[in-house]
């Protein structure tokens, strides 16, 4: 639904003439669809591990993420970080470790979904920032502005989400299912449409300007209140031993920052 919303609001701002995207060829598809089919992944993979594990652990636990980005970015664009980064990604590591140890509502299975994800997202990162520039020489114009992209990837994703619906089994829970029934459901089910391709159309333009890395570390910045809120809004049990991890993961996300930034 929320690709759905995407490409519905990026055609109308194309016919009203508000913005110009590309015509999405054959050729442009075939170049996209590997990091499309990572997206969704990605997606689901995320909610999968939200389903089993509170927020706050979850935004500690893809600070996993900022290590193979920034190894694969040294392997695949030979790309190399200073030892402040390296002892940065070190401490993220070991308060991922720790905060497993310390989790009073540990589950193997949400754990094991968020390490895919992480694994996921940085593969991600890494190979949009490459299609990027593969796809545009695929394009009559010679370029893809970042509406182009977006309504490259949601466009691709609506027909995958459909067919893992089937996968999952998950058409006859939505016959089923009251919220359907609820027009408050298809009001915030709508706004977390806009939100996506707010979130999808600002992803673009960063990854465009920088580096995966760099679009890593700086998704690490806003860890500090979301753990904070996740904990608060839902009332996740916690330990002290538990809240320092986090903590001290979310500290190494903002000296992973700095660093990267100096």
């Amino acid at each position: 639904m929320q690709n759905l919303v995407s490409v519905v609001v990026v055609c109308i701002l194309t016919l009203s003439g508000v913005i110009s995207t590309e015509p999405l060829t054959w050729r442009l598809i075939k170049v996209w669809l590997p990091v499309n089919v990572i997206f969704v992944g990605m997606l689901i993979t995320s909610m999968f591990s939200l389903k089993y594990i509170n927020v706050a652990m979850v935004t500690v636990l893809k600070n996993v993420t900022n290590v193979m980005t920034a190894a694969g970015e040294m392997y695949l664009f030979n790309k190399h970080h200073d030892k402040k980064v390296w002892a940065a990604l070190f401490l993220m590591i070991i308060s991922a470790i720790s905060g497993g140890i310390t989790d009073l509502s540990f589950n193997a299975i949400g754990y094991t979904w968020q390490i895919i994800n992480c694994f996921l997202t940085a593969s991600y990162s890494l190979t949009l920032r490459r299609v990027m520039d593969t796809a545009k020489q695929v394009t009559k114009s010679g370029d893809l502005n970042e509406f182009s992209m977006v309504l490259l990837n949601n466009t691709l994703s609506v027909p995958l989400g459909i067919l893992l619906m089937f996968v999952f089994n998950e058409v006859d829970y939505l016959s089923k299912t009251p919220l359907l029934r609820l027009p408050i459901f298809w009001l915030v089910i709508t706004l977390s449409g806009f939100l996506g391709l707010a979130i999808s159309f600002t992803s673009m333009w960063f990854l465009h300007q920088t580096g995966a890395t760099t679009y890593s570390l700086v998704g690490s910045l806003n860890k500090i209140p979301l753990s904070i809120a996740g904990i608060l809004l839902f009332h996740v049990p916690t330990s002290v031993e538990n809240s320092a991890s986090i903590l001290f993961g979310l500290l190494a996300g903002v000296f992973f920052a700095r660093a990267k930034m100096r």
